[in-house]
């Protein structure tokens, strides 16, 4: 039985395929907006892994669990805090279920804590450090191959991110940004003002093992690969991307995301052309969106 190499060894050798967004695929599935999606780990978990098993059959080599507002802080607003360690320890086993008899990579989610640290606002960082660290420990506990820690935006709260994870165990650190285009349309960056070299620079400096980006305003495949050549260009970590479905249209006061799986596809290319090593995909794609990316990164890895 051959040991399945770490997660930013393997992509030092080939491309890898994520999946895409989870939350518009539970409220598919029947989960009512506000609800907690988190909790249907252990009510529904069979609608999540018919979810997860679709973008495994799509073709993805990493899951990532549904455990993105499983910190604490979180699962606190919807009463469901007792539950922490049982339903992050069941994303991971769903997540893992997902692939079958294939070998794949569970990376376990920690989304933001949804509050501002001090100094800028209320939250102790011990706090924040405290909260990042019981997420992560129940998703590494489980057998997690790495901690994602995603859509983040200041680098006080990723560093601590970070940090957690180290402390929890983490076989690999992913560290993913939310960048929006500016107004001009000329370059990224974070709500809190954190530009892709700052963030690149900073993500290894502090131990991270990929530097990643996803969702934001204005983040589509075209967009990750301009990000992605910054982060190349800024640091010697592998790097990830999840791009939105394209750019938002506004129907019946909701972000709509309309771009097909065909259209994100086409830009591809650029992504793997500025040096990405993991492509997946965010807001409002689906398992075709995962189909076509595994398409042009098979003839990738074999070209």
């Amino acid at each position: 039985m051959t040991t399945k190499k770490l997660l930013h060894q393997a992509v030092r050798e080939r491309c890898l395929v994520c999946d895409g967004a989870m939350g518009t695929q539970l409220m598919l599935a029947g989960l009512e907006q506000g609800n907690c999606g988190e909790h249907w780990n252990l009510t529904n978990p069979e609608r999540v892994l018919e979810i997860q098993r679709r973008y495994a059959d799509a073709g993805a080599n990493c899951i990532i669990t549904n455990t993105f507002g499983g910190s604490p802080t979180m699962l606190k607003r919807h009463g469901c805090m007792e539950d922490l360690h049982a339903i992050n320890q069941a994303g991971v086993r769903i997540a893992r279920e997902a692939f079958g008899q294939r070998e794949g990579y569970v990376l376990g989610d920690l989304g933001p804590l949804g509050a501002i640290l001090e100094p800028y606002g209320d939250m102790p960082q011990a706090d924040a450090l405290a909260a990042y660290q019981e997420q992560a420990a129940a998703l590494v506990d489980a057998g997690a191959d790495a901690i994602i820690l995603e859509t983040q935006t200041s680098l006080e709260e990723i560093g601590i991110a970070i940090d957690a994870a180290k402390a929890a165990g983490a076989p690999c650190i992913i560290a993913s940004l939310a960048y929006d285009l500016s107004q001009d349309q000329t370059f990224y960056v974070t709500m809190m003002g954190v530009m892709p070299d700052q963030a690149a620079a900073f993500v290894e400096e502090r131990g991270a093992h990929i530097i990643a980006l996803n969702c934001g305003t204005g983040m589509d495949m075209n967009g990750a690969a301009m990000v992605a050549k910054m982060y190349r260009d800024s640091c010697n970590l592998p790097v990830m991307v999840q791009p939105n479905a394209g750019l938002p249209v506004l129907e019946n006061l909701k972000a709509v995301y309309k771009q097909s799986a065909a259209d994100m596809a086409l830009g591809v290319p650029g992504v793997l052309e500025a040096g990405a090593h993991i492509i997946g995909s965010c807001c409002g794609s689906t398992p075709e969106h995962t189909r076509a990316i595994r398409n042009l990164v098979d003839k990738f890895n074999k070209a």
